[in-house]
C-alpha cells in the first residue's frame, strides 16, 4: 500500500470515529499491516502537521489537521468516483498547476487527475494575465478532462465548471456568488475565482482539456488586486480550504457527468440563473472589435448573445466583458 494511501486510510478511521480513541491494533487489523507500521505512519502524519494524541490502553485520537491540500487529505472523505480519485499531485510551490497538468495529460494521466499547489509563482489567467497565488491562502488547482466534444463546445465545459464552483461557494454561507461570462466568479462585484481552460485538440476532436481555477479563499486584502476579494473578506471568517475543494470536486463530477450524458442544454438554464451579465448592458472587447449592447442569452455552445446598439443580435465566443451603468 502506498504511503499516501495508508495516510488516507488512517485519517478515514479517525474521521469516522471523531472524538473517540482508536487502538493501534484495530487500525493494524483493518489495514493488514503491523502495529509498528501504524506507529510509523502516525508519526509521518504528525510530521505533516496533524495533532494526534496517543494514550496507553486507549489508542490514538486526531485533535486537528493542518491547513494543507495534501492529496491524501483531500481524498479522505471525498465522495466522487473519478474527480480527484484517480490521482492528486500536491505541490508546496509550482510555476503553474495548468502547465503541470498539461504535461501529465500528454503523458497519459486519466480523466479526473488533479494537480494542486499551496502557491504558484506563475499562476495563469486569460489572455496572458497573471493570477496572484499567495502561499496557503487560496485554492490553485487543475483537473485533466477527456470529454468527447467538438472544439466549438469547449466554452461550455468552462461554464459548467463555473456553475459547480459558484454552487459550492454559495453553499458555504449564502455567499451570492455569480458568473461573469465567460470564466469569472464574482461576489458583490469583485472577483473571487477565475477559470482557465486549456486544450489539446485535432481539427475534428479534443484530445484533452486542462481545467484550471484559482479561488481566493483566505487571502488577506493586502494581497489581492483592487478588483478582487476573498471568501474570508466576504464572510468575516476563515474557510476550510480542503473541505471546499472536496465540495467543488463533488459538485463538478455530478454536473460534468450530466453534461457528458445530456449535453450543455441540460445545464444551460442553471448557468443562466447564475449569470451576472444577462439582461445587463455590457461592453465586450474582442481581439478585433469592441461591442456594446444588452446581453440577452447564452446559447447552446456557450456563446454570449448581445443585442447591439443597432438591434442586431450577435454571438460572442470570447472576450473581456465590462458591465455598464447604462
Amino acid at each position: 500500500m502506498k504511503e499516501d494511501a495508508l495516510k488516507e486510510k488512517i485519517l478515514g478511521f479517525f474521521r469516522r470515529n471523531t472524538g473517540s480513541y482508536i487502538s493501534g491494533e484495530d487500525i493494524s487489523n483493518a489495514l493488514g499491516v503491523s502495529r509498528a507500521y501504524v506507529w510509523k505512519y502516525i508519526s509521518k502524519l504528525r510530521e505533516d502537521g496533524y495533532v494526534i494524541d496517543a494514550v496507553p490502553h486507549l489508542g490514538y485520537n486526531l485533535r486537528s489537521a493542518p491547513d494543507k491540500l495534501f492529496g491524501y487529505e483531500l481524498k479522505s472523505g471525498l465522495k466522487t468516483r473519478t474527480m480527484g480519485k484517480m490521482a492528486i499531485f500536491h505541490h508546496e510551490s509550482i510555476g503553474s498547476t495548468n502547465d503541470a497538468a498539461y504535461e501529465l495529460a500528454e503523458a497519459g494521466e486519466p480523466e479526473g487527475t488533479v494537480v494542486v499547489a499551496e502557491a504558484q509563482s506563475s499562476g495563469k489567467g486569460r489572455i496572458g494575465r497573471k493570477w496572484l497565488s499567495p502561499k496557503g491562502a487560496g485554492i490553485y488547482m487543475s483537473i485533466i478532462l477527456r470529454p468527447d466534444v467538438e472544439t466549438d463546445e469547449i466554452p461550455t465545459v468552462t461554464l459548467v465548471a463555473a456553475k459547480s464552483i459558484a454552487d459550492a461557494i454559495n453553499d458555504l454561507n449564502k455567499m451570492d456568488a455569480g458568473i461573469k461570462w465567460p470564466n469569472d466568479i464574482l461576489i458583490k462585484g469583485k472577483k473571487v475565482c477565475g477559470i482557465l481552460t486549456e486544450v489539446k485538440a485535432q481539427p475534428d476532436r479534443v484530445d484533452f482539456l486542462v481545467l484550471g481555477f484559482g479561488v481566493n479563499v483566505n487571502t488577506p486584502a493586502g494581497k489581492l488586486p483592487e478588483e478582487g476579494t476573498s471568501l474570508k473578506n466576504v464572510s468575516g471568517s476563515s474557510v476550510d480550504r480542503a473541505q471546499l475543494v472536496r465540495d467543488i470536486l463533488e459538485k463538478f463530477e455530478v454536473d460534468y457527468l450530466r453534461f457528458k450524458k445530456e449535453g450543455f442544454n441540460a445545464l444551460r438554464d442553471e448557468c443562466k440563473r447564475l449569470s451576472l451579465v444577462l439582461e445587463k448592458t455590457v461592453r465586450v472587447k474582442e481581439h478585433h472589435r469592441v461591442m456594446k449592447g444588452k446581453a440577452v442569452d447564452i446559447d447552446e455552445k456557450g456563446a454570449l448573445m448581445i443585442r447591439d446598439e443597432e438591434g442586431i443580435v450577435r454571438r460572442v465566443f470570447s472576450g473581456d466583458v465590462v458591465m455598464c451603468r447604462r
